[in-house]
């Protein structure tokens, strides 16, 4: 029995740590924060380890915060106002 008490004890540890992680993955799902927690962790991987896939997350957000043109007039069809058609 002193012998299986280690590996008890070490395994234990571990279905705590399992329970606890799945806990709070349940708390995070319901909550619906796991998304930009993740995808921070992710960016901050990807400039450590991969410099173009960081600049592109980069990129990206920048393309997703710009707004839109509004439509110029000088794209639409038929005559100008001020000139005959």
């Amino acid at each position: 029995m002193s012998q299986l008490l280690p590996l008890l004890t070490v395994l234990a540890g571990i279905a705590v740590t399992m329970a606890l992680l799945a806990l709070l993955a349940r708390h995070v799902r319901r909550r619906g924060t796991a998304g930009g927690a993740l995808r921070g962790a992710l960016a901050a991987h990807d400039e450590v380890w991969h410099g173009t896939a960081a600049d592109s997350y980069y990129e990206l957000q920048v393309q997703t915060d710009r707004k839109s043109p509004l439509p110029d007039d000088r794209w639409r069809r038929g005559p100008r106002s001020g000139r005959r058609a």
